[in-house]
């Protein structure tokens, strides 16, 4: 569930990056690379998570 909602929150930030680097806001750029940055943050740490074999 963690992964799914790193993954939407991640193409969210990518599209508003698209739309602030196109020139529309310059705080919606910022704030996408900060979201960006915290995203795939958590979808490298879900993925290593997801990994982990679960305990028995």
């Amino acid at each position: 569930m963690l992964l799914y909602w790193t993954v939407v929150f991640l193409v969210v930030a990518i599209i508003a990056g698209i739309l602030g680097f196109a020139g529309i806001a310059g705080t919606s750029a910022w704030i996408a690379e900060v979201l960006f940055v915290i995203f795939l943050v958590l979808f490298v740490v879900s993925l290593i998570m997801g990994r982990r074999r679960p305990l028995t």
